[in-house]
C-alpha cells in the first residue's frame, strides 16, 4: 500500500497564499494523488487531483482559477498552491493515494490518506 505524508498549511491572510505538500511512498500505473479538504462540521470534499501518467489535472469548481496541483515524478511528490485565499478555504487539508482510472471529481476508490493539515485563512 503507498502511504502519503503531507505539510505546509497554517494561518493566512484573506487574499493570501499557502502551498502544500505530499510525499508518496510509491506508486502504480495508474496512480492518482489527490486533494480534499473537511471543514467543521461538513463533509470531506474534493479539491483538486493529478494523475502521474500524462500530468492530467482535475479541479473542483470552487478552486478552478485560485489552486493549481502540481507534480514532482522524480521526488514521488504532489504541491497544491493556494491562491487567492478566503475563509471560505479553511479547513483541515488532506493528501491521498488512489490507484484508478475513474475521474476522482465523481469516485474516489483510495484507502491511503495523510494526517491532515490545517488551513486556516483569517479575514
Amino acid at each position: 500500500q503507498v502511504h502519503v505524508v503531507e505539510s505546509g498549511g497554517g494561518l493566512v491572510q484573506a487574499g493570501g497564499s499557502l502551498r502544500l505538500s505530499c510525499t508518496a511512498s510509491g506508486r502504480t500505473i495508474s496512480s492518482i494523488m489527490g486533494w480534499f479538504r473537511q471543514a467543521p462540521g461538513k463533509e470531506r470534499q474534493f479539491v483538486a487531483a493529478i494523475r502521474w501518467s500524462g500530468t492530467i489535472t482535475y479541479y473542483s469548481d470552487s478552486v478552478k482559477g485560485r489552486f493549481t496541483i502540481s507534480g514532482d515524478n522524480a521526488k514521488n511528490t504532489v504541491y497544491l498552491q493556494m491562491d487567492k485565499l478566503n475563509s471560505e478555504d479553511s479547513a483541515v487539508y488532506y493528501c491521498a493515494h488512489a490507484s484508478q482510472w475513474d475521474d476522482p471529481r465523481s469516485r474516489w476508490d483510495g484507502s491511503s490518506w495523510g494526517q491532515g493539515t490545517q488551513v486556516t485563512v483569517s479575514s
